[in-house]
């Protein structure tokens, strides 16, 4: 081999790396969601909601396809098509003018709604999405059950005694904090008046023992004033006895 010129050994290296990004990369399918059961009434209306999630963009090729297979038959029927950007809906059909789109691709959303229910439209609902270059998943099913009467459903009731129970011990709760809150304030009120009281007191008593202290001085000086004046008025009497003796 002259040098310089390409290793032959790198050519298969890159046909391998070619052949597993383009075939083996991994892709991630297309999911759906719908709902498992709905139930309407006979001439009410229901929504079948329908959601997706994809690894790619929404794109302006993407597209809802509903089917419907009835009760008790084996083969499922298009009722419903959306593409570019357009809805298709089935005008021959059991749901001839019936179907209504209120889906919106921006938002992951191919939902539709069914008017005006009858017991015949019983059965099971198929939504299929295709968001190009995502076209690989499963799709998702939903039951439709009509009835006479919407029947009240076991966790419907056991949300409401869920919710119920829970809106007590809440409300429960509620008042034992205000009952503490009045509480811990009537006390607080209480422990500023005590303290008010005994500030006073305090005052109070250093004011008379100023007082106290104040009159004591005066209390002594009127005392030695009496005994000086006392003494004074002895030492003068006694003056005036003795000069009364020398006259004598």
């Amino acid at each position: 081999m002259a040098p310089g010129a390409p290793s032959s050994s790198s050519s298969p290296i890159l046909a391998v790396l070619l052949f597993s990004s383009l075939v083996l990369s991994p892709t991630q399918a297309i999911v759906v969601y719908t709902d498992r059961e709905v139930h309407g009434a006979v001439g009410s209306r229901v929504t079948l909601h329908c959601s997706f999630w994809s690894s790619e963009w929404v794109s302006d090729d993407i597209s809802f396809t509903w089917r419907y297979q009835p009760e008790g038959g084996r083969d499922a029927i298009s009722i419903f098509h959306y593409a570019k950007g357009q809805p298709y809906i089935d005008e021959v059909g059991a749901f001839k003018e019936r179907i209504q789109w209120v889906g919106d691709p921006r938002w992951k959303d191919g939902s539709i709604v069914i008017h005006n229910l009858d017991y015949s439209d019983n059965g099971t609902f198929t939504c299929d999405v295709k968001n190009p270059p995502d076209i690989v998943g499963k799709t998702s099913q939903v039951t439709l059950y009509v009835f006479e009467k919407v029947p009240i459903r076991y966790g419907v009731i056991l949300g409401s005694v869920i919710g119920g129970v829970f809106g007590v011990v809440l409300l429960l709760l509620l008042l034992f904090y205000l009952v503490r809150y009045c509480w811990l304030r009537r006390q607080a009120t209480l422990q500023r008046r005590l303290s008010a009281m005994e500030k006073g007191k305090l005052h109070k008593s250093s004011k008379d023992s100023s007082k106290r202290g104040r009159q004591t001085p005066v209390l002594y000086a009127m005392l030695d004033h009496s005994r000086s004046t006392k003494a004074a008025s002895e030492k003068k009497s006694k003056g005036l006895g003795e000069s009364r003796k020398d006259k004598k």
